[in-house]
């Protein structure tokens, strides 16, 4: 319970909350997105040049599924809370979350 009180009290500054946490939900929801995505992957690679117009329909899809999500206060919500939780363990530990998200080699 203290994590969570401790979470709500951090302060976070423009940067965050305009760009660091945005970021982050532009990452989740492009995983989130996945099949809109690997769709209009897909047809691009088989459309080449002719993609802006071949791939309207899987475009419009991707942008219709990633809009619904950069625009929902709930989303933004957990993104900033999971933020401020990697924060906090930052400052805890000293390191950065991609580098607590690795594995650790066998041999350790």
């Amino acid at each position: 319970m203290e994590a969570t009180n401790q979470a709500e009290e951090v302060q976070l500054r423009h940067v965050e909350v305009d760009v660091l946490i945005p970021k982050m939900m532009r990452e989740k929801a492009r995983e989130l997105c996945d099949e809109q995505v690997q769709a209009f992957t897909h047809c691009c690679k088989d459309s080449g040049f002719f993609m802006v117009f071949k791939c309207r329909e899987e475009n419009a899809s991707l942008k219709d599924c990633l809009t619904k999500h950069y625009q929902d206060p709930v989303f933004f919500e957990e993104c900033k809370k999971e933020y401020i939780q990697e924060k906090l363990e930052f400052q805890r530990t000293g390191i950065p979350s991609k580098q607590r998200k690795q594995k650790l080699p066998a041999s350790m």
